[in-house]
């Protein structure tokens, strides 16, 4: 068996949006205005969901869910993005890239089937009206919760798998600002 080079990356230096600095701050307001207006936004959405008990149906059982993966997705992305605004040297460790690109994946594919099943409930609330608490019945919502996650939980792992198996020994930048590789 033959010695081959055993360098291996630890970090990726994420280039982000722009590399000038006057563009630095702007960017980095409006992203933190965006992020805080999202973020509010869909906690706003959830405790109103919560605590009105009139809001508590399957379309606003799947709007919390929607709302909750929302959050999870700007919140995996915007901060290490709004951090790479403020310092001068974009780093992001190997094992912090394949965590955001886990988290990444799994509240994309989540929100996907999270849709799909909004649209489901939409279609069962127009084409059969009379019987759409017991086809929609919290117990059938929670199966479709459940699924949407699990769904979400394993493609998000084969992606992730599927990413870990190569092997970055040569280049360390992503062009982007966030660890999205192509």
């Amino acid at each position: 068996m033959a010695l081959a080079n055993g360098s291996v990356v630890t970090e990726f230096i994420l280039l982000g949006l722009t590399d000038q600095p006057d563009l630095q701050v702007p960017l980095f307001l409006v992203f933190l205005v965006m992020y805080m207006i999202t973020a509010l936004g869909n906690l706003a959405l959830i405790f109103l969901i919560v605590l009105n008990s009139h809001l508590h149906t399957p379309m606003y059982f799947f709007l919390f869910n929607l709302s909750f993966v929302d959050f999870c997705y700007s919140s995996v992305i915007t901060p290490k993005m709004l951090m790479n605004f403020a310092v001068t040297k974009n780093l992001i460790s190997y094992v912090g890239c394949m965590t955001q690109f886990y988290l990444f994946c799994f509240c994309v594919i989540s929100e996907c089937y999270i849709l799909t099943t909004m649209a489901y409930d939409r279609y069962v609330a127009i084409c059969n009206p009379l019987l759409y608490s017991i086809v929609m019945s919290p117990k059938v919502c929670s199966y479709l919760m459940l699924a949407s996650y699990l769904m979400a939980f394993s493609s998000a792992m084969i992606h992730t798998g599927c990413i870990l198996r190569l092997t970055f020994c040569d280049r360390n930048t992503i062009n982007h600002y966030f660890c999205d590789f192509l």
